[in-house]
């Protein structure tokens, strides 16, 4: 993900701008293709946000500048997020927020908030790091968000994460600087935020789950184990094995995936050398990682080395608890370069030691052919109907992206289409599945979207 491609000087006063920009720069792409009708055709949004099927509405719940609860503002380059049920109607949106150390005019301290403050790390001047999360709490019923405040402080390029089943978000840094480097702390690790706290959590990097570019994370409520991605164009995949379920402070074992077949050690499809097919299913196996922290940033090479396979930027993960498996998106995979989908389906013996005579599959789920079909899929979700729900980031000077929808058959549609020259991120379910959220990146900008889900077709367009 790279900041400086999303117009990172642009404004909340410039929304409306960057809206209409964003209407007369869409206008000059490709065409738009979708393999299945979906929700149908999406219609041009009035207020130059973002375009919708008919029947769907959006309301904006939170935006770059506002002051929060605790008398910080909204910070911008809002990333990742996941939906928590608060219980008496309430939800909570815990987010990402992606800003390096000198981003903090876009962060989200207005002043000097003394020595007491908790924060992961300081830059060199003493002044907190920008990046973090913030939360929201939000009222679907009344359409209100009650409130908002800082969660987490001081952590850099908060880039995706994941939701755990003790009700927290695992918030993933992409940066690995090292202390020394105008920064007081190791950066490249995962921390926990507890969505029902109030105000910032004590920062405690988690770091049995490694050192490296992180993205996202998610969990397999049965085992506990962990699974993350890496985002690097010749990253792993990984998995913690949990010294303990459910308390990731106590660490664990971290690997890396392989495939049993030696010969498809590469997954992204490029330069003419296909190693799986779309729809293939391969065995897996898990190499054990030493020295996770990595204080050379080589944790990828040396997994490599081990045998590990390699995947073209692995970013957002989700879980489907319904058919025990988890998807993550691959961005620049494939021979078209537009991305991939890769599905795993976790062994019976999952994380034991007969798991070889019966292990773990890996499938090529999706595979782009066409910028106009799907491009840089980023941060996903698993939609209550088993449909995957994709925030495309493309890197082009004028960028058209879309949220995707993914059927469980693998073909594509669009879903949605955002009017700004930013990305979509951070798309995730309230738990009933009525409201459906998603960040603009750049100026933060978080939308709950509402409509009729159960109108959805799977028919083939044409």
């Amino acid at each position: 993900m790279q900041i400086t491609r999303r117009g990172f000087g642009l404004g909340i006063s410039s929304l409306a701008l960057a809206g209409l920009t964003g209407r007369l720069l869409a206008a000059e792409t490709g065409a738009m293709l979708s393999e299945v009708k979906g929700y149908g055709p999406l219609i041009e949004d009035p207020q130059g946000l973002i375009d919708l099927p008919e029947g769907f509405s959006y309301r904006v719940i939170s935006r770059f500048g506002q002051l929060m609860d605790d008398g910080h503002q909204v910070p911008s380059a809002a990333d990742g997020m996941g939906c928590f049920d608060l219980g008496n109607g309430k939800l909570a949106l815990v987010r990402n927020h992606e800003l390096r150390a000198r981003d903090g005019r876009f962060g989200p301290l207005l002043d000097d908030p003394g020595a007491d403050f908790a924060t992961y790390d300081r830059d060199d001047e003493g002044k907190p790091l920008p990046g973090g999360t913030s939360t929201i709490v939000y009222d679907p019923k009344t359409g209100r968000t009650e409130s908002q405040y800082l969660s987490l402080s001081g952590t850099i390029r908060n880039c995706a994460g994941g939701i755990t089943p003790w009700g927290s978000w695992l918030t993933c840094e992409e940066d690995t600087t090292r202390s020394g480097n105008k920064v007081g702390q190791d950066h490249g690790y995962v921390f926990e935020v507890p969505a029902a706290h109030k105000g910032l959590v004590t920062p405690v990097p988690l770091k049995a789950l490694g050192r490296f570019n992180h993205e996202a994370a998610c969990i397999d409520p049965t085992t506990g184990i962990v699974y993350l991605t890496e985002d690097r164009e010749d990253g792993l995949f990984y998995r913690l094995l949990p010294a303990a379920k459910g308390d990731l402070k106590q660490g664990g074992r971290l690997q890396a995936l392989a495939f049993v077949r030696q010969t498809a050690a590469d997954s992204r499809n490029k330069d003419g050398a296909r190693a799986i097919a779309v729809s293939e299913w391969v065995d897996a196996r898990w190499v054990d990682l030493d020295n996770v922290e990595a204080p050379e940033d080589d944790l990828r090479m040396r997994g490599t080395q081990a045998g590990a396979a390699v995947f073209a930027r692995g970013e957002g993960i989700w879980w489907s608890e319904s058919a025990k498996e988890l998807f993550f998106a691959c961005t620049s995979g494939g021979p078209a370069g537009c991305g991939q989908i890769y599905r795993y389906r976790p062994s019976a013996k999952e994380g034991h030691k007969d798991e070889r005579r019966q292990p773990g599959k890996l499938e090529l789920f999706f595979e782009s052919t066409s910028t106009a079909l799907y491009n840089y899929g980023d941060n996903l979700t698993v939609m209550p109907n088993g449909h995957l729900m994709v925030c495309e980031d493309q890197y082009t000077p004028i960028v058209d992206n879309h949220l995707r929808g993914i059927t469980a058959q693998g073909k594509a549609y669009a879903f949605a289409r955002s009017r700004l020259q930013t990305e979509l991120t951070g798309v995730c379910t309230s738990p009933d599945g009525s409201t459906m959220f998603v960040n603009f990146f750049n100026p933060t900008t978080t939308l709950a979207i509402t409509g009729p889900w159960g109108n959805v077709s799977t028919l083939v367009t044409g």
